[in-house]
């Protein structure tokens, strides 16, 4: 195993419902490393920009409307095999699939509103935490 680096957001919705604090608390047990966190409220053309990949799906417009909805918390984390363990602790994009032991099975609601986001893939994350994190900040 590997040790990577992985980028996840605490979406509007989970911020909103006052969960930062049981998923933050689910990705330390799971034994990730936050090298970086922080609150932040993304602009338009910063969500635009995000989520460029899906600009041409069509719940683009929709996707972009509500990760700009609200505050979220952006972090970096570091450990063994942690993009793969970070997609496994948050479970199926669909929360209503998602078991009890996920985050999304815990914080999500439907497919939208899932509560968090991570990075696919170590080449994704490479790209997705400098978007948030300079590599200064991380520790």
């Amino acid at each position: 195993m590997a040790i990577e680096r992985t980028l996840a957001i605490i979406k509007p919705d989970a911020v909103a419902d006052g969960n930062v604090g049981g998923i933050v608390g689910m990705i330390e047990a799971s034994g990730l490393r936050i090298l970086g966190m922080r609150m932040v409220r993304l602009t338009v053309p910063q969500a635009q920009a995000f989520y460029a990949i899906h600009a041409q799906r069509p719940f683009f417009e929709g996707l972009v409307a509500f990760m700009t909805s609200g505050p979220v918390v952006v972090l970096a984390l570091e450990g063994e095999d942690a993009v793969a363990s970070w997609r496994g602790l948050m479970g199926p994009t669909d929360s209503t699939k998602a078991g009890p032991d996920t985050v999304r099975g815990r914080y999500g609601e439907d497919v939208s509103r899932n509560a968090v986001h991570g990075s696919d893939a170590v080449q994704t994350a490479a790209v997705e935490i400098p978007f948030f994190f300079p590599t200064c900040q991380l520790i």
